[in-house]
């Protein structure tokens, strides 16, 4: 069985505002108040935006003081500084329902670092457009759903998707080799919350048979990107990237294998910064705290 998360008494906090003096003094000022001990903190100011972005793990040293109250009290330093903020209990697990189609090595080692605890997650659902990975669902006990997709039905799927995600209070889509494309309303509904994996070093070569591509073309390297989902079709925030120096001796199908490597670290690797609270999105980009 996976492990369990971290101890009650932990808790993440994700702060970004406008960028001002006095906002780091302020907010560990008010953490030290509540009997917070401080044992990470990573702050970022963006010249670009004129924005600051700020993460703290911190650990409640005094048992008479709980979260909630915490989270209740910065609401006043937040508002000085016209914060969108946000406070998680470390012991609280992150819910995740995961989408695949007919590949299974993300899926395969997403489950593999969930058992081993490097993924402290729950695991909601596994939902499909096709039935191949249905025995790796019921042999994991997962909940598997089918929702085979077509050009009439597409709608009435992703609706029938968010209401799995409604009902289970899923926190992140992982799209593990999901082999369709999202509309924009649902792109939309899940913004922020939906990360895909894609089989390229964005940008890079776009549509079918990208290996074979890539080996025509005689690359030199080949990678993964792992981002949020958006409406425009792989150009999504960028949270990680693997790449994996090839030469002229790798043909297409050791490419494609080669590939698999990158693709299933990429996406572990995302998912854990998003659950670990490590990402924030600035635009059309993104700011991780590794």
């Amino acid at each position: 069985m996976p492990i369990k998360n971290v101890k009650s008494n932990e808790f993440v906090l994700k702060a970004t505002c406008p960028a001002m003096g006095g906002i780091v003094a302020s907010v560990t000022s008010f953490l030290w108040s509540k009997s917070c001990y401080i044992s990470e903190l990573n702050q970022f100011d963006d010249p670009d935006t004129g924005r600051f972005f700020m993460r703290l793990v911190c650990r409640v040293d005094d048992n008479g003081i709980e979260i909630e109250q915490i989270q209740s009290e910065f609401a006043s330093i937040a508002k000085e500084f016209d914060m969108k903020w946000d406070i998680f209990d470390r012991s609280i697990l992150s819910k995740v329902l995961i989408m695949v189609s007919k590949s299974d090595h993300c899926l395969t080692n997403l489950l593999y670092r969930y058992h081993k605890g490097e993924l402290p997650i729950e695991i909601t659902a596994i939902v499909s457009n096709h039935k191949d990975l249905r025995p790796m669902a019921e042999r994991e006990g997962i909940r598997f759903v089918h929702l085979p997709v077509t050009k009439e039905n597409k709608r009435e799927q992703e609706l029938a998707l968010l209401d799995i995600v409604k009902e289970t209070k899923t926190d992140l889509v992982v799209l593990a080799r999901y082999m369709q494309v999202l509309t924009d309303n649902l792109c939309k509904e899940l913004s922020g919350k939906a990360i895909n994996i894609h089989h390229s070093f964005l940008p890079s070569f776009k549509g079918a048979r990208p290996y074979h591509q890539a080996h025509a073309r005689g690359v030199k390297l080949i990678g993964a990107t792992a981002h949020y989902v958006t409406s425009d079709l792989d150009e999504g925030p960028i949270i990680e990237q693997a790449v994996q120096p090839v030469d002229h001796t790798f043909g297409a199908d050791h490419l494609v294998s080669v590939g698999r490597d990158t693709e299933t670290i990429a996406l572990a690797r995302a998912v854990k910064l998003h659950i670990d609270h490590r990402v924030f999105l600035d635009g059309n980009k993104t700011l991780v705290f590794k």
